[in-house]
């Protein structure tokens, strides 16, 4: 496999001969070398709402973070919610890896029916 060269701009030419294809640098956009934002594959994993079962809760409690000057006092009740979100969807996955069941965290489909069963938030 050839190895990737930049010129600098996020184009350029493979460096071996006879292999006159472009090829971009992995943060430029086909389109006239601009920059695009590419998350890293940890943080879309964190965002995938099948990966994560508390996405709604750390989106608020970073949000409350943020309109509040980053004072942790007034965002204490979002990071309980977090917490206990976090504690409520651990034990489910330790209960479905004792009893055999793949995958141990629910889909988002899957979570959502729990909830639906139970009838109301139990964080």
């Amino acid at each position: 496999m050839a190895t990737r060269v930049s010129s600098g701009r996020g184009r350029g030419r493979c460096p071996l001969p006879g292999h006159p294809q472009p090829f971009l640098h992995p943060y430029f956009s086909a389109f006239g070398g601009e920059k695009t934002l590419r998350m890293p594959m940890v943080t879309r994993r964190l965002r995938d709402p099948d990966v994560n079962p508390c996405l709604l809760e750390s989106d608020a409690s970073t949000r409350c973070m943020a309109e509040n000057n980053y004072d942790k006092e007034s965002c204490s009740s979002h990071f309980l919610k977090y917490k206990n979100c976090r504690k409520f969807w651990n034990s489910v996955m330790i209960q479905r890896r004792q009893n055999g069941v793949k995958p141990p965290m629910p889909t988002a489909a899957e979570r959502d029916e729990i909830l639906g069963a139970l009838g109301k938030m139990p964080y």
